[in-house]
């Protein structure tokens, strides 16, 4: 059985649904720190042919607090503002009439908590995508949260008797192959290929929210992207 465990982020890049499509499991990290100025509540769209980030707005977000201790911000102002960024930056992009219902529905979800929001986002998008892998939140998994880093990740993948465990590329600096093969887990590193869509007539821009893809891309085209990757 193949498992991966990631942060939730808010409309990630094509890499992060590469790694959700590849598992059989995923894990969706709710229950360690929130970061300020990472990637869980914010990403990038195109606006005027540059990457420019957008944000869901927090209420009382910190440091100090896990992920899904953090609410989101009902302000309905707030959302419609993001959605009328989303709205003009896309609505001349080939897929805007069907991608924009979706990610209106995401907007709209009224979740208290950024980690209930997220993952209904997921939900949503993997169905447009076909993604059917299985989602779970860490926080209600039973386990041993005084373990930190590999030594927990480890202990994840031994509750749902995985023998694989898939992890983005840029992880090769916190786990080692020989930990995971002494307990029976084949460690895997998934290095997304370099893809590339037309995005109107500008120099393309890269690693974009999947929001980009979606709304210059047909699922058949994001079908394809999805196992455009490498395992190492």
């Amino acid at each position: 059985m193949k498992l991966g465990i990631m942060q939730p982020y808010f409309f990630p890049y094509i890499g992060y649904w590469q790694l959700m499509n590849a598992v059989d499991k995923y894990v969706v990290y709710d229950d360690v720190n929130f970061i300020k100025g990472g990637w869980i509540n914010r990403n990038r769209i195109l606006i005027n042919g540059k990457p420019a980030f957008f944000n869901l707005p927090l209420s009382g977000s910190s440091p100090n607090k896990l992920i899904n201790e953090i609410y989101v911000d009902q302000n309905v102002l707030k959302k419609r503002k993001m959605l009328n960024t989303i709205e003009l930056a896309y609505k001349k992009a080939p897929q805007f009439n069907i991608v924009m219902p979706i990610i209106e529905e995401i907007i709209n979800f009224n979740a208290e908590k950024i980690s209930s929001f997220i993952l209904n986002s997921f939900k949503i998008i993997n169905k447009y995508l076909g993604i059917e892998t299985e989602l779970i939140l860490s926080s209600e998994i039973d386990k041993n949260n005084s373990l930190r880093g590999q030594d927990k990740v480890i202990s994840i993948c031994k509750i749902f008797n995985a023998t694989e465990y898939y992890n983005p590329i840029g992880g090769t600096d916190l786990y080692s192959y020989e930990d995971f093969h002494s307990k029976g887990i084949e460690l895997k590193f998934l290095k997304t290929n370099e893809i590339k869509y037309q995005q109107f007539k500008n120099e393309f821009q890269p690693n974009l929210s999947i929001i980009d893809v979606m709304m210059f891309c047909s699922v058949e085209q994001i079908q394809g992207f999805l196992m455009d990757y490498q395992l190492i």
